[in-house]
């Protein structure tokens, strides 16, 4: 199960603004010297920094099949593998559309302590403000919840800086890693794509432990 690019494509670049950004995004990654795709600024991890495994998660907050794993999986994932110091997440935003990057961007604002809990917050009540007749007035809503006032959270839409990272991250798991469909993970090198159930992830895990 994964939520593919192409079906949001029509939806993201019908906007002349997304389309522009995009336009640059490629434009600047196709001119950088070929390196490993940089993180967005504030990188988030979810456990210890140190754990032996790091995973890369890619993954859109408009993707209902990432919902399915953050709001069914994720939890058996933590409190076996992340809790234990076994891995530790890394979690970069792959937006499929103009909502999720404003959706992105907003959780991107919060601070570090914040994140993962406004994290779980997006993906449980996702229904909710992506289907919204006004989803940026539903998402300042949220936001005013993880402590942002209405100011903080126009100023936040506006960094443009913060935006071209986000998309410049995307664009770097896509050439990179191969990712073109979210959630897709990065786990010792490999890509998986879909929604890995708890013992899929658990066995891709396992050999890059170190031995006891």
């Amino acid at each position: 199960m994964l939520c593919s690019r192409a079906v949001r494509a029509a939806i993201m670049f019908a906007a002349p603004l997304m389309a522009w950004v995009f336009a640059e995004a490629a434009s600047a990654q196709a001119s950088a010297n070929p390196v490993q795709p940089q993180p967005v600024p504030y990188e988030r991890v979810l456990g210890d920094p140190k754990a032996p495994v790091e995973v890369i998660e890619y993954a859109s907050l408009t993707c209902h099949h990432c919902a399915t794993f953050h709001n069914s999986v994720l939890p058996q994932v933590k409190k076996e593998l992340v809790e234990t110091g076994k891995i530790r997440i890394v979690y970069r935003d792959f937006p499929l559309d103009r909502i999720g990057l404003e959706a992105a961007t907003l959780a991107r604002c919060v601070t570090q302590e914040r994140y993962f809990p406004l994290l779980e917050v997006l993906f449980s009540s996702q229904d909710g403000w992506a289907h919204a007749a006004d989803p940026v007035e539903a998402l300042t809503r949220i936001g005013s919840v993880a402590g942002l006032s209405r100011t903080a959270v126009e100023k936040c839409r506006n960094d443009q800086a913060l935006q071209d990272a986000i998309l410049q991250s995307r664009m770097g798991a896509e050439r990179f890693h191969g990712v073109d469909s979210t959630p897709s993970f990065v786990i010792g090198g490999k890509t998986y794509k879909g929604v890995l159930q708890f013992e899929e992830f658990r066995k891709a895990v396992e050999p890059l432990l170190p031995k006891p």
